[in-house]
């Protein structure tokens, strides 16, 4: 049997109130079946050091602290058992997949109508041309960089969970297009739709609360 804990809840939000920087190490795993520790090094050296990300994108999601440590002790178990099956390379994207499908797993279980809303967004993305660069520089996404966190972080929660995530990744955690098309599971120009359109709602959205 695999247990992976988390011994104290409140781990994520001191790494929140350090502004997300550091390591999150407050967490051990135990398996009677594991080949001599083999799967915990493996563990350790991988998934811990992006636990905060993993956490922050599950917050995202969920839209709520305790849910996403729920999901992320999930994810982690997850991560644990398939820990032997990572082939190399940058874990961050692998563990951020692991987040984002348990988290939307749980979301399936506790909140199915934010997967329909998903599901429905995907159709309309489906239908629409791609906005273009979303990375030019304009007044508007300078007026982003200078809006105060507490307006940032309201427009961002009221996105759609799509472009919320992509955001997160892209804008947050740094995530390469190609990365966030691999833990989204969606082509590279639905990325940078999502990323253009989310932008753009969170400028009219900065741009209503200045007025």
């Amino acid at each position: 049997m695999t247990v992976v804990s988390l011994p104290r809840r409140d781990a994520f939000r001191d790494h929140e109130r350090a502004g997300g920087r550091g390591e999150i190490r407050d967490v051990h795993t135990d398996d009677e079946d594991a080949p001599a520790g083999d799967a915990t090094a493996r563990f350790n050296n991988l998934v811990l050091p992006h636990l905060g990300d993993a956490y922050s994108l599950a917050r995202w999601i969920t839209g709520s602290r305790a849910d996403a440590e729920d999901v992320v002790q999930d994810a982690c178990i997850r991560a644990f058992r398939a820990i032997g099956g990572f082939a190399g390379g940058n874990a961050r994207p692998w563990l951020l997949t692991i987040v984002r499908n348990t988290a939307y797993t749980w979301l399936r279980k506790n909140r199915p109508s934010a997967i329909l809303a998903v599901e429905d967004l995907e159709g309309v993305e489906a239908a629409q041309t791609n906005p273009g660069d979303p990375e030019r520089t304009t007044p508007e996404t300078e007026l982003i960089a200078k809006a105060d966190a507490a307006s940032l972080e309201a427009a961002i929660a009221a996105l759609p969970t799509a472009y919320r995530e992509t955001m997160i990744l892209r804008d947050v955690q740094g995530l390469s297009y190609r990365e966030i098309a691999e833990v989204t599971g969606v082509p590279i120009g639905t990325v940078m739709s999502r990323l253009a359109r989310g932008r753009d709602n969170v400028i009219k959205a900065i741009g209503r609360s200045a007025a």
